[in-house]
């Protein structure tokens, strides 16, 4: 499908796009996502039913516009998490070619990288709603729209958003990306981690990591950390702290809240043997899914690290 072709021809007809080949229809959602009464319930709504002013983009892409919906996808979730840090792939994936604003006709186009090429996906902007609620991610910000669109257009490559409640990170960073994907066990982790997370996080790869889920997926323990999960690094750094040094990495969870409560988390005291002004640099103590812990607790904690970058 000819993205531009195809808005020309519905702004000079005056409609809204329509597209045949994803429709709004249960068979985009996918016969086993949910039971089937829910299936018959589930509606379609443009951004422009919903919101008076529907933005794709405001303020910027970031991490923290994304809250994970009812669809296990956050393996993909993660990766744009991550893509939203480097900019030189999200305008990639992202064209800005695309908006409510201007030259509006309900039609979006999203790239992604299949067998050695960037495929151009098009897509309606009309999004599955199960009760009043997102099925799909859902934006922190009630008007913006790129997270529900980008996702709906993976699902589109994909074959339904059915088949997107379960996957690999490692897939959708390369994707993303186009790149080169490298992924360590941390239950038997190279030697020099803390080096190779601090070259990569200086390198400006994409970094993801994900727990093991073998008795139970998505359960959160005590601890906070979800079982079965995929979650974005997205920051390692090697501070001063007491005496001496400490690598501690930044890691996000897509699901928009649900932190780490270990040592290095928002409010836990050793942030108070770091001097002032790194500790304002790094700490943000919010609910937004975002915490550090020490690379200690990272290799018990999480089971593989996954890095990506356009060149080995």
């Amino acid at each position: 499908q000819d993205f531009n072709h195809l808005r020309t021809s519905c702004l000079s007809q005056g409609v809204l796009f329509e597209d045949a080949t994803f429709p709004a229809h249960v068979s985009s959602i996918g016969p086993n996502l949910l039971p089937e009464d829910k299936l018959r319930r589930i509606q379609w709504k443009r951004p422009t039913e919903l919101q008076r002013n529907p933005y794709l983009i405001m303020d910027g892409v970031s991490r923290f516009d994304i809250m994970q919906g009812e669809i296990g996808d956050c393996w993909l979730l993660a990766a744009v998490g991550s893509l939203t840090l480097q900019k030189k792939f999200l305008e990639n994936v992202l064209p800005k070619d695309q908006g409510f604003q201007d030259g509006y006709a309900g039609i979006f186009h999203f790239r992604f990288w299949q067998y050695g090429d960037w495929v151009d996906v098009v897509i309606d902007d009309q999004l599955p709603f199960l009760n009043g609620r997102y099925l799909s991610v859902q934006p922190r910000t009630s008007n913006e729209f790129w997270p529900s669109l980008l996702e709906k257009a993976y699902a589109k490559l994909r074959g339904s958003y059915q088949n997107l409640h379960g996957g690999y990170l490692s897939d959708a960073l390369v994707d993303l990306t186009g790149g080169v994907q490298m992924e360590f066990s941390l239950k038997n982790p190279p030697p020099d981690l803390e080096e190779i997370l601090k070259a990569a996080d200086k390198s400006q790869c994409l970094m993801g990591c994900s727990t093991s889920g073998l008795l139970r997926r998505n359960i959160e323990v005590r601890n906070g950390i979800v079982q079965g999960h995929a979650y974005t690094v997205t920051g390692a750094v090697k501070i001063r702290y007491k005496n001496g040094w400490k690598h501690i990495i930044r890691i996000w969870n897509p699901w928009g809240h649900g932190e780490w409560k270990g040592p290095w988390c928002d409010d836990s005291p050793q942030w108070d043997h770091v001097e002032p002004k790194c500790r304002e640099a790094l700490l943000r103590n919010k609910d937004d899914g975002e915490f550090w812990m020490s690379c200690e607790n990272f290799q018990e904690q999480f089971s593989w690290l996954y890095i990506c970058n356009n060149t080995p």
